[in-house]
This record gives structure tokens, C-alpha cells and sequence, in this order.
């Protein structure tokens, strides 16, 4: 069958390209994927199947639940927001919530300003929004923080919306409340709309303190924080995210669910209401395990030739220079799939800026990063 240009113009992610490519080998370690290594805590388990023995397995509202809209609305008051359920609606992961939120604040032929390097899912929504990329770049000396004054060099008339990714994923940045400060000035200056990816909200070092823009002075109304249970609460394969907004857009997104999804699984929202309800521990234990797992890595970059690494502020990645090996970050990757059994993703899948670096997720187990890091070394020295 011949399929659309719209189809045809959607890139594939280069994540999933390698999980893809390293079914083809045995003895295969992933440090490519961001896959907690946790199980989801046995409170919200117990409460998804509580849920479907009483009955949760019909449909629900478009926009979710109304006690896990109010539950969400509540959480992000931690964040400074000050927002009731009507400004919520839970979708089917982070993913589906960029999407509307996209195609609420766009038109086809908008541009929207994306940083770079950025998650590649961004570019295929923004094909399927029909909306035109234009990349703000990002550099390693800047430790990949993004800059009001670059984001403004992009802008032009036909500029609608900027997506902002803090924590990062890929390269861990953390955006102050200054940086912040100056990006939501020049937001309010050009009337831009902004989708505010959140993802990693709560996976943070340091001492460090996550800062919605959302939260700041005129930007409430103009901001749509795109957040997931996926990270915070190991539940990837329960496939919940939401939005947080306007009520007029939150109320336009819930329309354009109708005719993608309906509604999020029954079962999972009650999970999910379990989870922020629930005893909160068990987040904190997850994060300081993150962080020990990152400093582990961090040792164990630095002892292999050709590869050096920024400390990540938050998510739960690495995103180091390959240049002194001189390979491109494809190379690298496939090298290191092909000679160590070891998954990495090629800088390159997040932009343009992410050539020269690979991707490590150290959200694993602690065995796995301790032998991907003797097999790199290997391959290496090999």
C-alpha cells in the first residue's frame, strides 16, 4: 500500500532503532533504554488489581478520573501551581500529551523551537502536527542549558509554541529558576505558547530543586507542564501521563482524545491515584538509587580513553563525549553493540548537537552497568 507523506515524514526514534537492532545478538547488556530497573512499588500493584476485581474495566471521562485529576492538580502545588482538576487531564503516557498539546497550540506550517539535543519523539509529533522544527541549540561547555537569548535568535512571525525539557533527557540538564526567569520573559515578549516536559520532575541530585515555568509570573496561562507515572513511579508499561493547563486547552485536548484513545485505562488511573495518595518513600529510595548508580558510572567513564562526561543535574542519564575516539556516535554505538554486547543510543537520534556523544541510561540494575562498563572498556582497548 502506498502510505501518506505525513506517514513517510515521521521519523523513527533512534532509541528504539538500537532496541531494535540489539535483538539480532545474544548476551545482550541495554544501557540504552530509559527502563527503571525498579518494579513498580507494591502499593500501587496491589491497587491496580484491586481495581479491575471491583469492577474499573469500563470506560472513563476523555480526560480522566475527576479524584485522579484532583490528586494531580494537588501534586502540582508542590511545584508552585496553583490549579483544580479542570486544568488536568490524564493521557496515555507523556508522549500522547505533547502530541495534543502540539496540535492545541499549533496550526500546520507553525514553527515550534525544540532544543537540541532533545527526546526524538518530539520531531514525529511535531510531523504528525504538521508543525515546522526549528532547533535551538545547546553545547557541552554550557553544560546543555538552554538560553533565552538563542531561543529568541530563532523567532520569527510564524513562531507559535517552544518545548522545554527539564530535567533533560538526553543530557540531564537542570534549568534554574533564573534560566527560567529569562526564558519566560522572552515567551511573554512574543506571545509564544509553551509545552513544558516535566518528565523527570522528581529524579533530581545534588540538592537541586525542580522549578516549573509554569509557576512563574504571567506563564500559567500560556504553559501546558506535560508530566508521567512512567519515571517517577516505575510504571512504564502502565502507559499514564497528563497535562496540566489552561482550562480551555486542557478542555480542547480532551476533545482531540476523544478521537485518538477515548480515555486511559481504567485500572491504571486507580493505580496511579494510589501512587500520589500513597506513601512517597519508596520515590526518594528509587532517586538515591539513581544517584548511586550514576556516580558509579561517572567512575567508571572516566577511566576509558576518549570518553569524558558532564555530571547530569537530573533524569537518569549520561550523555558523554566520544570525540577522542574518533568515531561519529553511530559508530560508537554499533561498535559497542557489535564487539561488546553493550546498547548505547547514538547522539545523534536527539539532533544535531548530539553528535560526538552516546546516550547511558543507569537506571539498571547496578550488575549490568558494572559489566557494561568492563565490556566498553574492552571494546575499547581492543
Amino acid at each position: 500500500m502506498q502510505t501518506s507523506r505525513r506517514a513517510e515524514a515521521s521519523p523513527r526514534s533512534g532509541i528504539r532503532e538500537m532496541f531494535d537492532l540489539a535483538a539480532s545478538y545474544e548476551d545482550v547488556i541495554s544501557l540504552g533504554i530509559g527502563e527503571p530497573g525498579f518494579q513498580t512499588p507494591p502499593h500501587i500493584v496491589e491497587a491496580g488489581v484491586k481495581a479491575l476485581r471491583e469492577g474499573h474495566t469500563k470506560y472513563t471521562p476523555n480526560a480522566g478520573i475527576p479524584s485522579l485529576r484532583e490528586a494531580i492538580a494537588h501534586k502540582m502545588s508542590d511545584y508552585g501551581l496553583n490549579v483544580n482538576g479542570e486544568n488536568v487531564m490524564v493521557t496515555t503516557g507523556a508522549g500522547e500529551a505533547i502530541l495534543l498539546s502540539l496540535l492545541v497550540t499549533t496550526d500546520p506550517g507553525d514553527e515550534v523551537v525544540i532544543p537540541d539535543p532533545c527526546w526524538p519523539n518530539y520531531f514525529g509529533h511535531a510531523a504528525i502536527a504538521g508543525t515546522n522544527v526549528k532547533l535551538v541549540k545547546t553545547y557541552e561547555e554550557d553544560h546543555f542549558h538552554l538560553r533565552a537569548e538563542s531561543i529568541e535568535s530563532l523567532l520569527t512571525p510564524r513562531t507559535k509554541a517552544l518545548i522545554i525539557n527539564t530535567p533533560s533527557n538526553p543530557t540531564g540538564a537542570v534549568l534554574s529558576r533564573q534560566e527560567l526567569e529569562d526564558i519566560s520573559r522572552v515567551v511573554l515578549k512574543h506571545d509564544l505558547k509553551v509545552i513544558s516536559d516535566e518528565t523527570y520532575s522528581e529524579i533530581i541530585y545534588d540538592g537541586r530543586r525542580h522549578v516549573s515555568i509554569a509557576s512563574l509570573p504571567g506563564m500559567a496561562d500560556r504553559t501546558i507542564v506535560v508530566n508521567s507515572f512512567s519515571k517517577t513511579y516505575a510504571m512504564t508499561g502502565w502507559r499514564v501521563g497528563f497535562a496540566v493547563g489552561d482550562s480551555n486547552a486542557i478542555t480542547q485536548m480532551a476533545k482531540l482524545q476523544e478521537s485518538v484513545s477515548s480515555c486511559v485505562n481504567a485500572s491504571a488511573q486507580q493505580a496511579c491515584l494510589a501512587a500520589l495518595r500513597g506513601p512517597q518513600d519508596c520515590v526518594k529510595e528509587m532517586v538515591e538509587g539513581y544517584r548511586k548508580r550514576r556516580d558509579m558510572l561517572l567512575s567508571g567513564l572516566q577511566e576509558i580513553p576518549g570518553i569524558s562526561c558532564l555530571v547530569p543535574e537530573g533524569s537518569f542519564y549520561v550523555f558523554p563525549s566520544i570525540k577522542g575516539l574518533g568515531l561519529s556516535s553511530r559508530e560508537a554505538a554499533m561498535k559497542f553493540l557489535r564487539e561488546a554486547r553493550v546498547v548505547v543510543v547514538p547522539g545523534s537520534a536527539f539532533g544535531e548537537s548530539g553528535e560526538g556523544y552516546i546516550r547511558i541510561s543507569f537506571c539498571g540494575s547496578r550488575e549490568d552497568i558494572k559489566e557494561g562498563l568492563n565490556r566498553l572498556r574492552q571494546a575499547i582497548k581492543n
